[in-house]
């Protein structure tokens, strides 16, 4: 360990990375396993299926935490705020993977194979504008938001403008180009 308590090798930014990674790939692969359940008549039902396995990982995973929680020696207590909160925090993210799986099924309607590619660049473009603006709601910014820098403010339209386009354009699974306009026409033949 060094000094700011890290493992050696293992520090903020290695497991912000390692996220990006996974929730990256997550809207990929959630959106093959769907299309690889049983169609026809249960088609509707194949996202929510998919999800249902996706709780299930959770658990399996929070197994591992347990087993790591144990290797480094807990003592197995909770604060109620803490664990309320700390709930509270799960169901949002539950929530969000639930409507995740809704916004695929429903984006497969018009994009197909390429469904995440329109729907999770939406969902990373922003998701990190509402977290800034829940953060300063949380802790607000000294001098108030007045005070906020051109830079952050420039950051946030960016975010916002980067996951319109990427969603817009994204290259298909044949590899040219979605054009909104064609991506709908071609829906409809």
């Amino acid at each position: 360990m060094n000094e700011k308590g890290n493992q050696k090798g293992m520090n903020w930014l290695t497991y912000a990375l390692m996220t990006v990674f996974f929730w990256g790939v997550y809207g990929v692969i959630l959106h093959m396993g769907r299309g690889l359940l049983p169609m026809g008549s249960e088609a509707p039902h194949a996202g929510l299926k998919a999800f249902l396995l996706v709780c299930l990982a959770y658990f399996l995973v929070g197994f591992v935490t347990i087993l790591v929680l144990k290797s480094r020696g807990t003592n197995w207590s909770f604060s109620a705020s803490g664990a309320g909160i700390s709930l509270l925090a799960g169901l949002a993210g539950a929530a969000g993977a639930l409507t995740l799986v809704l916004a695929l099924g429903a984006a497969n309607k018009e994009f197909g194979a390429a469904a995440a590619s329109a729907v999770m660049p939406i969902v990373f473009g922003g998701a990190p504008i509402i977290n800034a603006i829940v953060a300063m709601m949380v802790h607000p910014p000294e001098g108030g938001f007045k005070s906020l820098p051109l830079p952050f403010i420039l950051g946030i339209l960016l975010a916002a403008g980067g996951g319109v386009l990427v969603a817009m354009y994204a290259p298909t699974n044949t590899g040219g180009t979605v054009k909104p306009a064609a991506s709908a026409g071609a829906a409809n033949h």
